[in-house]
């Protein structure tokens, strides 16, 4: 299973050294982690995805709690929650396929970020299996190169 977990940290130098290794220093695994100050400079929101099962969730959750820098640790894992990711991503379109590859884009919601001669790069926002499920169509097509943002999360409904 996969916990996403916000937590809202001090915006010092340090806090998201001090997160990473608290998590990686117990052998957890981090499989996105995006972090970015909030509507007071003086505080970050980390989105941290650990897999793992409720053990992994406690000991994270816990260990994050302890932390001086750590002021709120939230598991959006079963909770009402709006989470997105963005990606992008360049794909092989030679001008006989360019079209073909726009169009598959525009079912995702995709738009067209920069054409060159050879390649289409796409930009995408939306939830991690959407994101999946487009690059898996775009595969056939010749992937050159992604970049995924990780994912972020907010809790819905206070």
């Amino acid at each position: 299973m996969k916990h996403v977990i916000t937590a809202l940290v001090e915006n010092q130098p340090g806090v998201l050294a001090r997160v990473v290794g608290l998590i990686s220093g117990r052998g957890y695994n981090i499989e996105s982690l995006n972090v970015a100050p909030t509507q007071d400079p003086n505080m970050s929101r980390m989105t941290i995805k650990v897999p793992g099962d409720d053990h992994v969730l406690e000991q994270v959750t816990r260990q994050l709690n302890k932390l001086v820098d750590v002021i709120r640790v939230s598991d959006l894992t079963g909770r009402r929650h709006l989470s997105r990711e963005l990606v992008l991503v360049d794909v092989l379109a030679p001008a006989a396929k360019r079209a073909e590859v726009v169009q598959l884009a525009a079912l995702f919601g995709a738009r067209v970020a920069s054409v060159q001669v050879r390649s289409v790069t796409l930009e995408m926002v939306g939830d991690e299996d959407t994101i999946s499920n487009l690059l898996t169509l775009l595969k056939p097509h010749g992937i050159q190169d992604i970049a995924r943002t990780g994912e972020i999360a907010v809790a819905r409904g206070g």
